[in-house]
Formats: structure tokens, sequence, C-alpha cells
């Protein structure tokens, strides 16, 4: 399974690299869910990848933990879904599901409870879509269908299982490209509110070139004259938990 939590890792976890000995060691703070025992018996020693093969430790899941799963079919897939709404933004919980081929969307879970968390302000979404006139401040796109602007999302700058808000000053109107590669950290925001691009992104076709590469260092759109535009504590939560940095150095504006 390294190899696989590595990707996992890498693909979702935090900006700085991380280990997979890291989560391996570190989730036997809770002893009722993972246990962890080296080749002689002993515990864990460390979160060190070197030390860990070394003593040939083995990690499982609690016997009581595993019992209870085999007994309720239910309890993974609602485990799941809890530890999703703790820790991600929801624009990528079906990217992780699909990656380790976990169906939600299938699986006979009871109804959301209607906590804190799980309880969104539904006038957060309306209030930023018109305060940015239904136009996303990356690139631009404003879609409409039958009088109803379609492809635009009202995005969390910071993220609510992190303490955003639901506050115009934690918002931004981005189409679903942006969005879903602002959630990735492949687009982010510099404190003056102009545009960084992860220099870990590649891009090869044009297309690619010019929605992604060429937005590094263009500002992004402001709201409307007198409403709140992206404040910087929350920019600065989304560079150092979510943006893949290093950023882009923006691209010279050809000569005309």
């Amino acid at each position: 399974m390294e190899e696989d939590l590595r990707w996992l890792l890498r693909e979702f976890g935090p900006p700085r690299a991380t280990s997979p000995g890291y989560p391996f060691h570190h989730l036997t703070n809770d002893d009722r869910l993972w246990v962890v025992e080296t080749a002689g018996g002993g515990a864990s020693p460390g979160s060190d990848v070197g030390p860990l093969r070394a003593r040939h430790a083995k990690g499982r899941l609690h016997p009581d933990l595993s019992a209870a799963l085999a007994m309720d079919s239910v309890l993974l897939p609602q485990l799941a879904r809890v530890l999703l709404d703790a820790n991600f933004a929801p624009s990528l919980h079906a990217d992780i599901c699909q990656r380790i081929g976990l169906d939600l969307e299938d699986a006979q879970l009871p109804a959301r409870p209607r906590t804190e968390l799980a309880h969104r302000d539904p006038a957060f979404r309306v209030e930023v879509l018109q305060a940015y006139e239904f136009c996303c401040a990356f690139c631009g796109y404003d879609g409409w269908l039958d009088g109803v602007g379609v492809g635009l999302d009202a995005a969390h700058v910071r993220w609510r299982t992190y303490g955003g808000p639901d506050q115009l000053g934690n918002g931004i109107c981005l189409c679903a490209l942006h969005h879903r590669l602002f959630d990735r950290g492949v687009v982010g925001l510099n404190n003056d509110r102009t545009i960084t691009v992860s220099r870990r992104y590649i891009a090869r076709a044009a297309t690619s070139q010019s929605l992604v590469l060429q937005l590094a260092g263009k500002p992004a759109r402001e709201p409307q004259a007198g409403l709140i535009p992206v404040e910087p504590q929350h920019i600065q939560w989304h560079t150092s938990q979510v943006f893949r940095r290093p950023a882009r150095t923006a691209q010279p504006l050809p000569t005309p």
C-alpha cells in the first residue's frame, strides 16, 4: 500500500512533502483505530520509513473496528463521508473516492444530520455570484442557459472544513474548471489578489496554457464597487495549506 498512499498524499495531501510513514505511525495516537507492531512485538519506532522497514512494522485496524466494519456494511461509507466532510473541499470528494474505489453515491446512507459543519448558508452562493456579476474572476467565463448562470461556482477561499466562513470576504466566483484547480492548489492568489500558478503544474496544449499558465500575474476580477473583495487572511490560509508552491514567474505579455 505504500506507493498508493504516497500517491494519495502527493495528490490530495498538504502542499509540503509528506512521507507515507507519517500517517502510518501517527494514527496510533488513537489506539482504538490503528495499531502498529514490530516483528519483536514492540510499538511503532516512529514515522521514519527506514526504521519502520528495518523492524518489519505492520499496521492494522483495531480489532473492534474491524469487527464493526464486518458487521455493518454501511459503516465504511459513513466513516468515509464524515472524513471527507471534515477534511476536504467538496470539489475533491469525487476524485478521492474514485481513486480509492469507493462509491458513496450508490451506498445506502442515512440522511446527513444538520450539524453546524454540514449546514451551508444558501445565501452565500447568491451573494458571491451577484457580487462578481456571474463572471469567473480568473478567466471571465459568464455562460448562461435560459436565463440562469451555468458552470459558475461560489468558491470558498478558506475551506469551510477549516473555519472558512460563508461570507463574501471568503468567497470568489469561479468557473467550474478554475474552482477545481483552485481547490487542487494549481492556481491561487497573492495578497494583492493577482493570480498565482503553481510551478508544479505542467501544460503542453495551447488551450491549457491559455486557460491556466497565462493567468500568472494577472489581477483577479474584483467584486462590484463597494463590496468586500477576498480578504488577506483567507488568501494566506489558501497559500499555506492548499497552493502547490512555488509559484511560476508571471509570463511577459507578447509585444504587439
